[in-house]
């Protein structure tokens, strides 16, 4: 998949970017609050640009882009002020973008010159590549803030690259992401698709791609404006948001998609706190009931399995990042997996090494299925797993995972229509229904290759990655132990 290459002009700009990003972070505004701020008038800015042409968003006069241009000092600060709050109560892209919006710049000059920054630029002219990578930037820049930063938000780019790269999509399929974050998934969806067939896309499909092919939903607002923003900077969505803010889990939303892609929020257990009328606060566990599920369960990550197979097309495929208790917790855990092995061709399982994600304490998986019509016969045949995660060692940023490390994976799942040609290697094996079945739970958690560490002290790895290793193991089991005394603490 390309990179893009930044001219002089684009790279001094992304430099001017973060130059003022760095500025803002000494008076107090974190960089989350800073992609935030950036989004409110890029957007105004764009739409400025684009006033009058087709599909172009319609900013209300006076809460525009103009209405700013000339004021400044405390008159500037209350027009911004007033312009987002107004904003966020209009209808489609407008709605989504500045809900609940608020100024963070409190500084009327630092504010000016933020204005002054985007202003001297024709942003509608930069090719999507220029906006995207600026913007992308931001958003990397708030993940590994490890203070306030939304790295639980952020799944790394080369594992979402050859994920979609792994199942292909094709123009005219529509993919969604019903925990979309900052929309990782679909912006990877969507640049694989014009890369691979843009050329060879007509109108109508260009249409399509823009307006029908992504869809997402996240629950957290301020997330959904981001990823609004990330996709409208990359050509997709135009008046309406492909992206929504809601609850994916509590109904049946009625679509169904061709592609579903989805990392669903770290975390074991859905709660909510209830307070009494004496002040006491308790904690309720947070189950979803629905007709749809085969199994109740406060589990977030279980729910997020079941919804995906509710809104996936028969004959649509997935593609779901989960941690490792999804493969084998008992109860509602063996119901769904049995139930998925049952009624979906569940094929490829890949193990992701530990030391990728931002969040700390994360053993994860991909897990790719097909979703088959109903029948008496079990649509899994036999599942290919592929271990990425025995013998290595990677850090976020010391020894990041990148493509390339991923490209033996992609090669062993193989085009699409040739999955039937798979060989077994070292690292990718198979296990047919039967062993699957016969296993404790339905266990999943499936593994073959010897760790080199435990036989042979010499190839442990660099004293900063066996510490982080270390702190993974034990933040694993800490999450597990939270999640057994919130139970109990429930139950009481």
């Amino acid at each position: 998949m390309r990179q893009p290459t930044l001219n002089a002009t684009a790279q001094s700009l992304v430099q001017r970017v973060w130059g003022y990003a760095t500025v803002l972070r000494d008076d107090g505004v974190g960089y989350g609050d800073y992609v935030e701020q950036i989004t409110y008038l890029l957007f105004l800015k764009m739409a400025d640009e684009q006033a009058g042409a087709p599909n172009a968003p319609a900013v209300p006069e006076g809460k525009d882009w103009a209405s700013l241009r000339a004021l400044e000092g405390d008159a500037l600060e209350v027009q911004y002020r007033h312009l987002l709050s107004d904003l966020g109560k209009e209808p489609g892209m407008l709605g989504v973008i500045f809900k609940k919006a608020q100024n963070k710049i409190q500084n009327p000059a630092r504010l000016k010159h933020l204005l002054a920054l985007i202003d001297r630029e024709n942003w509608s002219g930069l090719g999507f590549d220029v906006k995207g990578e600026i913007y992308e930037g931001l958003l990397q820049k708030n993940a590994e803030d490890v203070k306030g930063g939304a790295g639980q938000y952020f799944t790394p780019r080369p594992l979402i690259q050859a994920i979609v790269e792994a199942v292909a999509p094709t123009p005219g399929q529509t993919i969604c992401d019903p925990a979309c974050g900052t929309a990782g998934f679909l912006l990877v969806a969507r640049d694989y698709l014009v890369d691979t067939y843009g050329k060879d896309m007509d109108r109508e499909q260009l249409k399509f791609l823009r307006d029908h092919t992504f869809h997402g939903t996240d629950i957290v607002d301020s997330v959904v404006r981001l990823a609004a923003m990330n996709l409208y900077l990359h050509g997709v969505g135009s008046t309406e948001s492909p992206v929504q803010n809601r609850d994916s889990l509590l109904s049946d939303p009625g679509e169904r998609y061709d592609f579903i892609l989805a990392n669903p929020p770290f975390g074991k257990k859905s709660s909510i706190t209830v307070m009494s009328e004496e002040g006491q606060t308790s904690k309720d566990t947070l189950s979803y009931e629905r007709t749809d599920f085969v199994a109740t369960t406060s589990n977030k990550q279980l729910n997020f399995v079941q919804h995906i197979y509710t809104i996936l097309k028969v004959g649509g495929t997935a593609a779901v990042v989960l941690p490792d208790n999804v493969l084998f917790e008992g109860g509602a855990g063996e119901t769904i997996r049995r139930k998925l092995l049952q009624d979906c061709n569940v094929h490829t399982l890949l193990r992701l090494p530990t030391g990728i994600f931002y969040a700390q304490g994360v053993k994860a998986n991909v897990i790719f299925f097909e979703k088959r019509a109903a029948a008496e016969q079990a649509q899994t045949k036999d599942l290919w797993v592929y271990d990425l995660r025995t013998n290595q060692h990677f850090t976020p940023k010391g020894n990041p995972l990148t493509l390339a490390h991923l490209q033996d994976f992609i090669a062993c799942y193989g085009k699409p229509g040739q999955r039937a040609q798979r060989q077994e290697t070292e690292q990718f094996h198979r296990y047919e229904l039967a062993q699957l079945l016969a296993r404790d739970k339905v266990n999943l958690d499936i593994f073959w290759l010897k760790d080199d560490a435990l036989e042979d002290s010499a190839t442990l790895p660099a004293p900063d990655v066996l510490a982080l290793e270390i702190t993974e193991n034990l933040q694993a089991a800490l999450t597990q132990f939270a999640s057994i005394a919130e139970e109990l603490e429930i139950a009481e």
